[in-house]
């Protein structure tokens, strides 16, 4: 059983068609690190879509009020159907260019980035965005099939830089679509 938020937002998007929202694993893993982030914590989400990753990340928080949540949709049609939704007055749901908008949003210490803006193009603006010891989480790095070559391309950019990335620590995870969960260091000196 889903938590009635979570539940909420798969039902709007199943009456939208929209068939992009976080799988439960990785919903279940937002949860968690929203509810490790420390006190006026700062969690941004790129790609709200229809709310599903931000149900699971309110689900993580409980009753916190002091967090600052931000999430960021391109779409204006789902963003307002979103909008309408009950969501915790530390929720800020901004309708945009994800790339265009972080410049001005400041830092976070929990980033999902769950849309092409921020993830497969300025993956740098998204984590220069990320505190030290703050988290960043990436899905659908293993889809079950390509949609194109250009998918399968920026996919695996994104990966090598994730991966790669020396102001990072990161996990590869091979489940649900892929995940991979990543900490900026504090200094990026390595031993």
């Amino acid at each position: 059983m889903l938590p009635t938020r979570v539940q909420d937002a798969v039902d709007r998007a199943s009456r939208l068609g929209f068939a992009m929202s976080s799988e439960p694993k990785v919903g279940q893993l937002l949860a968690v690190l929203a509810a490790s982030t420390p006190p006026n914590a700062r969690i941004l989400e790129l790609g709200t879509g229809c709310g599903v990753g931000l149900a699971w990340i309110t689900h993580g928080l409980g009753a916190r009020v002091d967090v600052d949540v931000v999430s960021v949709e391109h779409d204006p049609d789902v963003a307002a159907l979103t909008r309408s939704a009950e969501w915790p007055a530390f929720v800020n749901i901004f309708v945009g260019d994800a790339v265009g908008l972080l410049r001005g949003l400041g830092s976070f210490d929990l980033i999902f980035a769950d849309s092409e803006g921020g993830k497969w193009d300025r993956l740098d603006v998204t984590i220069a965005a990320l505190r030290p010891g703050g988290h960043l989480i990436v899905d659908d790095m293993l889809p079950p099939e390509w949609l194109s070559d250009n998918h399968r391309i920026k996919t695996t950019e994104t990966r090598v830089r994730l991966t790669t990335d020396p102001s990072l620590i990161a996990v590869d995870l091979a489940w649900a679509t892929g995940v991979i969960l990543c900490t900026k260091l504090h200094s990026t000196t390595t031993s």
